[in-house]
This record gives structure tokens, sequence and C-alpha cells, in this order.
């Protein structure tokens, strides 16, 4: 840790709170390489969520025309406004990220908008969740998230960390890990790896507008017992009556999938007619 965010943390009687999942980047070179895969760039608009001690919002400052930057953490928002560590164009804002209207306030910005932010560990999943929603009025978001969440996003077929986060990823944007990172690049140092995964909405989309939440629930059950078969699974989740298996097996025949496969096994595309299918047969929705 540098000696002066040491100093700025001793001099505001700050102490760091393990719930939030403060791990703080402290290098500035580090969060100026970031910035760069980030690709920000002079005129944009950045949300950053995590302000920290401000070092990688510091970093995007010099490139975008306006960051706005998300901190939940009220002394720190306080330290860093009355000691005037962020540059004037820098809109720092006390909030926790799970509940803002991120449709707000991304309408309330002009075009081109990116995300880039060291995501808490604790909320990097409903996070990431949340910005499949904003893919199509977001120009990229590139999150700092560990290792093993950046692996479930960007995970194939067959591989050991392919489910359905990744399933969802796959159907919505291309996703990509820009650089691996260890704890000695964090303060205090986590006892995780990171990833820095940098994620971009698909250009040629495969789900149509109203389809995510019901593709959604398909994928999550189909992997909800990951030891069970897709047609078990299935009818685990009540989609029809567990009397209409054959209701089940024909939609399975009909997108040719094996009932014994497991979801593992299943690549998003034949997921997705699988769930298109099934929404053609019942509108009931799993509980």
């Amino acid at each position: 840790m540098s000696e002066s965010a040491r100093s700025l943390l001793n001099r505001r009687g700050l102490r760091l709170r393990r719930e939030l999942g403060q791990n703080f980047l402290t290098d500035a070179r580090l969060a100026d390489r970031l910035a760069d895969l980030a690709g920000v760039q002079e005129g944009d608009q950045v949300i950053e969520v995590g302000t920290g001690l401000g070092v990688l919002t510091r970093a995007l400052a010099k490139r975008a025309a306006r960051v706005i930057s998300v901190e939940i953490d009220s002394g720190l928002v306080l330290a860093l406004k009355e000691e005037a560590l962020l540059p004037d164009h820098v809109e720092l804002v006390h909030a926790d990220a799970l509940d803002l209207d991120w449709s707000a306030l991304i309408a309330g910005l002009d075009s081109p908008v990116r995300v880039v932010a060291n995501l808490p560990y604790s909320a990097a999943t409903p996070l990431l969740r949340i910005l499949l929603d904003q893919r199509d009025r977001l120009e990229d978001w590139s999150v700092m998230v560990q290792r093993e969440v950046a692996r479930r996003c960007v995970s194939r077929c067959g591989q050991p960390d392919y489910g359905s986060f990744a399933v969802l990823h796959a159907l919505t944007v291309d996703a990509q890990v820009q650089q691996d990172l260890g704890p000695g690049s964090f303060f205090p140092p986590p006892k995780v790896h990171s990833s820095f995964l940098r994620v971009w909405p698909r250009r040629t989309p495969l789900l149509r507008s109203d389809e995510l939440l019901w593709v959604e629930r398909v994928i999550r059950a189909a992997f909800a017992k990951r030891r069970k078969t897709i047609l078990n699974t299935l009818r685990a989740a009540g989609f029809v009556a567990r009397e209409e298996r054959s209701v089940l097996e024909s939609v399975l025949a009909q997108v040719e999938i094996d009932p014994s496969a497991r979801a593992e096994s299943i690549d998003p595309t034949r997921l997705l007619a699988l769930a298109r299918a099934l929404r053609t047969v019942t509108d009931k929705e799993p509980n």
C-alpha cells in the first residue's frame, strides 16, 4: 500500500470494511493500464462503481469527458470530497450500486457510455447481471472481478465453469479477460486472484428484447441440478405438471436435445432453442 493511501486512511480515521469487499487499487500505473484496456477515450461518459481511494477514478478522468463514480462508503465519500482528491469533472455519488436506477442514470448521459469498475467481490455477480439488462444502452463494461467469476462469464460448453451465467453472457454479449492480477495488486491483498473482464454487447443479438427473463429462467432451471439430466431438471422446475413428462420429451426432441443429456453438455444456442420451444407449450413459469 502506498504511503499516501495509508496516510489518508489514518488521517481520516477510516477502517476498511470487510462486508463491503474493500480491496483497493493503489498503483497509479496499473490504473492507467486498466483504463487503456477498457478503451476509455476522449468524449466518453464513464460510470465507475467503487471509487475507493480514487486511483482508478483519476486514471479514467484523464481520458474521459465525464466520470460518475459511485461509492457506498460514506467515510470515503466525505474524505474524497473534503480533500478534493478527484478532478472537477468527476461526480462522486454516495450510493449502493445495486440500488441505483441504472436506466435513468445512463439515459441522463451522452453516448458513448462505458462502465469501468473494481467491483466488490460480494456484489460482482448481481452487478454483472444488472449490466446485462443495460447492454443496449452501453458501449461496453470493463470490470475487475474474482478470477472464478470471470471464468463463469467466459466459459464455453464442456468447460468446468460452464453454467447458466456463461450461457446468459454467450447469448447477449462478447466477453474477454484482458488481464489477470494477483492479490498483491490490491490493499488489503485478497485471498483470491482477480481478472479484468471487458464485455461488449453482441453486434448480432441472439435474443429478442422480451426474451431475456424467460430464457434466464429456463437456463437457471436447466443448471439447477448439475448431476441430473435435462429432462429431470425441467420436470423439477415445474414448467409442466410432473405427470406430463411426454410434453417435455416432445419439446426436447423438437430441438434435438437428448433427454438424458446434462445442461453442461448443451451449447447456448441449443438452450435458447429449448427455451423458445418450451415457451410455446406452457405459459407457466418455474418456481
